[in-house]
């Protein structure tokens, strides 16, 4: 299987493990580049029988994915065209009705034969912390790593897959919390919460996630499958109802004021490695 043609990754493929990485500067957004390029990852992965484990990282130790690109909101154009060619990067992958390009991208990365493993030492907010979230499993460095989902301060609501995938993982209450409070969570919080698996010395992440993933794809592919397929079982699928309720939820809140206020954060520097150092501030200032 041949991925050299996806932009703003690098993939390296090893003894059943892959290790792809964001590499889409300056900030990884998850924008018209990156989101076709993970979905057609990810479209030829799940029959790539060479793969048995996949590590997503970050090229940049300060962002993860900064989030979904802030054209989406001042752009009319913006979110179709990414539309258009995450749908071309999957060819006869149908889109489901009610769902949208990101969501559809969170299920299927979700729904992959192989294990996944989300490595974080740096930012992910918004679509890039719904996207982490969709993965099997997530490990933090301590000092380092931030997790947020601000939207809701934007005026709209996570429309990723971010309302579904956090209350999977931290449960109603604290999944209310950090949606509406849009609080960075640091990895020890998001440890406690249920966020990331574990929360690591920033010398300890590289070395721990290589070793557990070299473990995992040294495994039988079929033990790994039936793992995953018994584990999946127990723990429930996600009613495709659910992210309906989500797209719905965005769609209503998207209007002028909501692109009024898009377009003053970028004059106030979100979208720049400055502003995105201070997103929160950033965020809750306006």
């Amino acid at each position: 299987m041949n991925y050299d043609d996806l932009s703003g990754l690098r993939i390296a493929i090893s003894d059943g493990l892959a290790t792809v990485t964001l590499d889409h500067p300056p900030l990884n957004l998850m924008d018209g580049t990156l989101l076709p390029s993970l979905r057609g990852f990810v479209h030829r992965a799940r029959s790539d029988e060479s793969i048995r484990v996949i590590v997503f990282d970050s090229a940049d130790p300060e962002f993860f994915s900064a989030h979904g690109d802030m054209g989406y909101l001042t752009d009319p154009e913006a979110l179709p065209a990414a539309t258009r060619a995450a749908i071309a990067a999957a060819p006869g992958v149908p889109v489901p009705d009610g769902m949208n390009i990101l969501q559809v991208l969170s299920e299927e990365v979700r729904s992959l034969p192989q294990v996944t493993i989300g490595k974080l030492s740096g930012f992910a907010r918004g679509a890039g912390n719904e996207f982490l979230m969709s993965l099997d499993m997530r490990f933090a460095a301590i000092g380092r790593s931030g997790q947020s989902q601000t939207e809701a301060i934007m005026g709209i609501l996570p429309g990723g897959g971010g309302t579904v995938h956090m209350t999977r993982l931290t449960g109603r209450a604290r999944a209310l919390e950090l949606i509406l409070g849009g609080e960075l969570v640091g990895a020890e919080l998001a440890e406690r919460y249920g966020l990331v698996n574990r929360a690591l010395p920033a010398a300890e992440l590289d070395p721990f996630v290589s070793d557990l993933a070299v473990r995992i794809a040294r495994l039988r592919p079929e033990v790994v499958s039936a793992v995953k397929a018994a584990v999946n079982t127990v723990a429930g699928e996600i009613p495709r109802a659910a992210y309906a309720v989500e797209n719905d939820g965005l769609t209503a809140t998207i209007g002028p004021e909501v692109t009024q206020r898009a377009h003053a954060l970028l004059a106030a520097g979100i979208q720049t490695r400055a502003g995105e150092l201070d997103h929160e501030r950033i965020v809750n200032s306006l």
